[in-house]
């Protein structure tokens, strides 16, 4: 299938000495949005282990900007018969090696449910990244802050991400049953360990 992506424009400025021109790149095909700092390089891969021993074709978009790394990795997955939760569990393998996680918590966009990430490197260097599996793809946002970089870049690119509205990687039952399951001031919890939650 053909892929489509285009880049536009955001009307988004940061203060501060250098100043992106932040802008959005759209994946029709892909089903997602996000928005880089930089027009991204775009790098097609044909053997991308996303389970172990199990290759599929992957698409990484990345750009780099004030000291800082930014990525979104889709992995195509369609006809490969793969299940979320060893997908999810590679990926984090995969962007845990070598360094302390600080946060792994569960993170939900519109109804798309997967992991949100934060690894301190032993270079000082900072990761916040997020995993979904969804429209049978993995869906991977990863920004690195190297030194000198900022953190408000990060959370921006990170708080870009979006999806198809109506697509969903849980039935109703399973979101009101998360629902369910936590009691407290959130009313829309991103998993069942939602530190948000208060348990009933």
């Amino acid at each position: 299938m053909r892929l489509i992506a285009f880049v536009v424009p955001a009307a988004l400025v940061l203060s501060g000495p250098a100043v992106a021109e932040w802008k959005e790149l759209a994946s029709v095909s892909e089903g997602f949005g996000v928005v880089f700092p930089a027009d991204p390089d775009v790098e097609d891969v044909a053997m991308f282990e996303v389970v172990p021993g199990k290759m599929v074709p992957a698409r990484i978009y990345s750009a780099r900007y004030d000291n800082s790394l930014f990525k979104m990795t889709v992995v195509d997955g369609r006809d490969a018969g793969l299940q979320e939760a060893p997908v999810i569990e590679q990926a984090i393998k995969r962007l845990t090696q070598g360094g302390e996680v600080k946060i792994n918590f569960p993170h939900r966009i519109y109804r798309i449910y997967g992991r949100q990430l934060s690894i301190a490197r032993p270079n000082d260097s900072l990761t916040t990244a997020a995993v979904f599996f969804a429209n049978d793809r993995l869906y991977q946002i990863e920004s690195t802050k190297l030194a000198g970089g900022t953190n408000s870049d990060l959370i921006r690119f990170q708080q870009s991400l979006t999806f198809d509205r109506n697509v969903a990687n849980r039935t109703p039952q399973q979101m009101q049953a998360i629902r369910a399951a936590c009691v407290g001031i959130n009313a829309n919890p991103a998993g069942l360990d939602d530190p948000r939650c208060v348990r009933k």
